[in-house]
C-alpha cells in the first residue's frame, strides 16, 4: 500500500462492494448517474471537485438530496505530490468549505506523507482496491467491465468517474457492472465516516 493511513477496502462479513464517483459533479454526467443507482435502488459516494460544487450547486444537493455520500475531492483536483503541504492543506480547506464532510480521497491518489498525516487528523482518507480505468483513451467500455469482474472481491472500494473524460465508457461500463455485481452476489453500500 502506497500509505497505510488510507483505507483501501472495507472489510465487513457481508459480500459487500462500494461504489465511488470522483471529479463531479456536472451537469453533462452527474444526472445520468444518479438516475442509473436509481434504478438499481443503489447507493454511492461522491468524492466532488469544490470547483464543480461552486458551478453546480444544485447538482451537489441533488446528489445528497437522493441519499448519496459525498466526500472531498480538493477544490481544483490538486496533485498533493506536486505542490507544497501548506497549498494543498489550504485547497483542501476551501473545497471542505462548500462540501462540508469528513471524507477525503486525494486525486490520483497523490500526497505527501505530510499531508496524509495532517489531514488523517481531519478526515477519513478513502483510497480503493479497484480503479476501473473508466477514464482511459487506451481502454473501452468492455475493459472497463471485465477490470470490474477480475478485481471486485468482498470490501472493494470501486471507482468509476462522472467526468467528461470517463463519460463515454462509464455510460457503457456502470449498468453493465452493476448488474454483474448483481448477478454475483454482491450489496453496494455507501461510504460513511470510518
Amino acid at each position: 500500500m502506497l500509505f497505510p493511513e488510507g483505507i483501501w477496502r472495507i472489510q465487513k462479513k457481508e459480500k459487500a462492494v462500494y461504489l465511488t464517483f470522483d471529479d463531479g459533479p456536472i451537469p453533462e454526467v452527474t444526472p445520468w448517474v444518479l438516475d442509473i443507482l436509481d434504478q438499481y435502488g443503489i447507493k454511492a459516494t461522491f468524492f466532488c471537485v469544490g470547483d464543480n460544487v461552486k458551478r453546480n450547486p444544485e447538482l451537489f444537493e441533488e446528489v445528497k438530496r437522493r441519499g448519496h455520500s459525498v466526500g472531498n475531492h480538493t477544490m481544483n483536483h490538486l496533485q498533493g505530490a506536486h505542490v507544497t503541504t501548506r497549498t494543498y492543506l489550504r485547497n483542501v480547506k476551501e473545497a471542505n468549505d462548500l462540501i462540508g464532510s469528513d471524507l477525503f480521497r486525494p486525486p490520483h491518489g497523490l500526497l505527501r506523507w505530510a499531508q496524509a498525516k495532517v489531514l488523517k487528523e481531519h478526515f477519513s482518507l478513502i483510497m480503493y482496491d479497484l480503479v476501473t480505468r473508466d477514464y482511459s483513451k487506451k481502454l473501452t467500455g468492455e475493459d472497463v467491465v471485465r477490470n470490474v469482474r477480475r478485481f471486485a472481491r468482498k470490501g472493494s472500494i470501486i471507482v468509476f468517474h462522472d467526468s467528461l473524460k470517463a463519460e463515454k465508457n462509464m455510460k457503457y461500463a456502470l449498468p453493465r457492472a452493476i448488474q454483474w455485481l448483481k448477478d454475483n452476489g454482491y450489496n453496494f453500500e455507501r461510504i460513511a465516516v470510518l
